[in-house]
């Protein structure tokens, strides 16, 4: 279920992205300022959409807490970066570099590692 919540929280950053890039020419300074402004960020489809992932994801992690620790969940979350960076090489052309590399080494090192059980 955890492993879900990363797909639908990278999900949710790459739509974030595309609703971002639809607001380009939005004034934000004088946001306050025009309701309207602020209904159409929070109406804007490809936002709107990444809103409801995040929400769902959310909702996934708080009931996989119920019965499994927090300590090796939430670090499994941290996979989320992994599938934004490699969705946004992908889809936006951002460049990978050896430092994100690395990056993406460390964390799927390091969820590899506390998802294993100790033997008994």
């Amino acid at each position: 279920m955890v492993f879900v919540c990363t797909i639908f929280g990278a999900a949710a950053q790459i739509l974030f992205k595309f609703g971002a890039n639809d607001l380009a020419g939005m004034d934000l300074a004088a946001l306050f300022g025009h309701p309207l402004q602020i209904v159409q960020i929070l109406l804007d489809p490809p936002l709107f959409a990444g809103y409801c992932l995040y929400g769902l994801s959310t909702i996934l992690l708080t009931l996989a807490l119920r019965d499994d620790e927090l300590s090796i969940l939430y670090p499994v979350i941290s996979l989320t970066y992994v599938w934004v960076t490699v969705l946004s090489v992908m889809i936006f052309k951002e460049s990978l570099n050896a430092f994100k590399v690395a990056g993406i080494t460390v964390i799927v090192i390091g969820v590899a590692v506390l998802g294993r059980k100790p033997r008994r």
